[in-house]
């Protein structure tokens, strides 16, 4: 894989290498559709890697919203990460149980929250284990850090943004779901959505960063699937996916590959899909 990066990707050696360092903090970020039948909060009591907090992506979220698991209100994100542990000076280390999934979802709310010294783990916890790596079932021993964010707004998107955006020629819109869910031949996982995409946006299936063991792609090949699929990747992206959680993987290989000009449509399908008012398209981009 390309050089571990503590602000965007770091290997699974490098993670062992640093495992004991006392200002490193790791997180288990995982998180599954519903028809994916696993329960990441009894797969972290049964096993997580050492010293690893557990980041409820559901409940760590602005639950004053009816959209599923929306970025969380920075005092709820400083209460909630101050009660693991984790604050100011803490190099974070974020993985899944998928291998490159939901950790990438975690990695862009602490950057959008002005939080820098964060990384995901290439490959995550089936990497980890798969190397025979340490696993432990012990709770962390947890010690107050006090945190401090400062909000990055230009990190993130409304639907009006979005629909601003493309309309002027601004940004670039990236959706990272399936092709057949973009092109509208599936159907949507969650009831009431309509099938299709936002016009004019492209899509990226974010599984084609990857490789087969859920390790993210070098950025040389990261750059030639964006372009493949009509977007330019050194220019501003919004990323987009069913409702924010795949859309930080391009997120972070957008990062990976030296584009800082990107923000995440947090909404994603999960509202534009609901709106009638709000144009769809079906087939290819």
């Amino acid at each position: 894989m390309p050089h571990s990066d503590p602000r965007t990707l770091v290997s699974t050696q490098w993670l062992a290498d640093h495992l004991k360092t006392p200002d490193l903090r790791v997180i288990d970020a995982s998180w599954y559709l519903p028809d994916a039948g696993r329960d990441a909060k009894a797969e972290y009591a049964a096993g997580h890697i050492p010293g690893a907090r557990f980041f409820d992506i559901d409940e760590i979220s602005d639950q004053r919203s009816e959209l599923p698991h929306m970025a969380p209100p920075p005092e709820k994100f400083i209460s909630r990460l101050r009660a693991m542990g984790v604050g100011d000076g803490h190099q974070v280390v974020i993985y899944d149980g998928a291998g490159l999934f939901s950790a990438a979802r975690v990695w862009w709310l602490f950057r959008l929250m002005g939080k820098t010294d964060v990384a995901v783990l290439d490959g995550g916890l089936p990497k980890w284990k798969a190397e025979g790596r340490e696993i432990e079932d012990m709770p962390p021993v947890i010690r107050d850090r006090h945190m401090t964010v400062q909000r990055q707004a230009d990190r993130v998107k409304d639907v009006t943004q979005v629909a601003a955006g493309l309309k002027l020629g601004e940004w670039q819109v990236v959706d990272a779901r399936s092709p057949a869910r973009f092109r509208g031949e599936l159907p949507e996982p969650r009831p009431g959505l309509r099938a299709g995409h936002i016009p004019g946006s492209r899509n990226v299936h974010y599984a084609s960063l990857l490789n087969d063991d859920g390790t993210m792609k070098a950025p040389d090949a990261l750059r030639r699937i964006f372009e493949a699929a009509g977007v330019d990747p050194m220019a501003p992206v919004i990323t987009s996916c069913g409702s924010g959680v795949t859309a930080a993987i391009l997120s972070l290989a957008l990062e990976r590959i030296g584009n800082p000009r990107h923000a995440l449509y947090d909404g994603s399908w999960a509202e534009w899909g609901m709106f009638g008012d709000l144009k769809v398209a079906t087939g290819d981009a």
